[in-house]
């Protein structure tokens, strides 16, 4: 076999099997990573990169340590589901910022954030004033999580003793021109109601790209030719 074709066929097979391992690994590691988590996806993908570009590398040794990375990830994950020491040391713990709308600069300077980076990090949240933070948490994987002073909160309804009913998630009973007869029947609804609802605006199913129906029984509509057709909400 010529060394490109090798190549090609060293690339699709390193595809398929980082495509098998991160299903392994599970749907935490393509979200923030601790810092063990870091290391095993930089070393997976240096041996996979190693294996996809350098012929004379063994492929049977380089699987068989992708492999041996993946297995203790997914161990070290199952102990840390068990063990909250374990997961401070893997992991990492969170490191409070703000607590009573005061800065703990000692704990700034145990993570060396500066002040700079910390009011970044509040403009990445909409806050541009750390007067206004009640409470602010380092997480483990590095996001900041941030507690407003009841002055600058948005007002919930039970604040106002409002009783509001509950929303649900907007069901999808058109998709791509054609119903969704089981979405449909699952909230009690039949295909004859849907098109009593767009004869009386005129329109046809073939139309819309995608209807959903809401929990306070709007069904919103969106078409084809958004400019041509005004987006229109029909009342139950």
């Amino acid at each position: 076999m010529s060394e490109w074709l090798e190549v090609i066929a060293r690339s699709l097979l390193m595809l398929i099997v980082l495509f098998l391992l991160t299903k392994v690994l599970g749907k935490k590691q393509l979200s923030k990573l601790s810092y063990f988590e870091y290391i095993v996806g930089i070393i997976i993908g240096d041996v996979a990169g190693t294996l996809t570009m350098s012929t004379e590398a063994s492929l049977f040794n380089g699987i068989t340590s992708l492999g041996i990375w993946a297995g203790v990830s997914v161990v070290i994950s199952m102990i840390s589901l068990k063990s909250k020491a374990f997961r401070d040391v893997v992991e990492g713990k969170a490191r409070i910022f703000i607590k009573d709308g005061k800065i703990l600069e000692e704990n700034l300077k145990k993570e060396r954030i500066s002040a700079d980076e910390l009011l970044e990090m509040l403009r990445k949240k909409d806050v541009f004033s750390a007067n206004d933070v009640e409470f602010a948490l380092l997480e483990a994987d590095g996001e900041l999580s941030v507690l407003l002073k009841r002055d600058y909160r948005a007002v919930r309804p039970s604040e106002l003793w409002l009783h509001l009913p509950e929303e649900k998630e907007p069901k999808a009973v058109i998709m791509d021109g054609v119903v969704m007869i089981d979405v449909l029947n699952s909230i009690g609804r039949t295909r004859e109601w849907l098109q009593s609802k767009l004869r009386e605006k005129q329109v046809n199913i073939n139309e819309i790209y995608l209807g959903q129906l809401h929990s306070d029984g709007r069904l919103t509509l969106d078409y084809y030719e958004d400019a041509a057709i005004d987006t229109k909400q029909l009342e139950e």
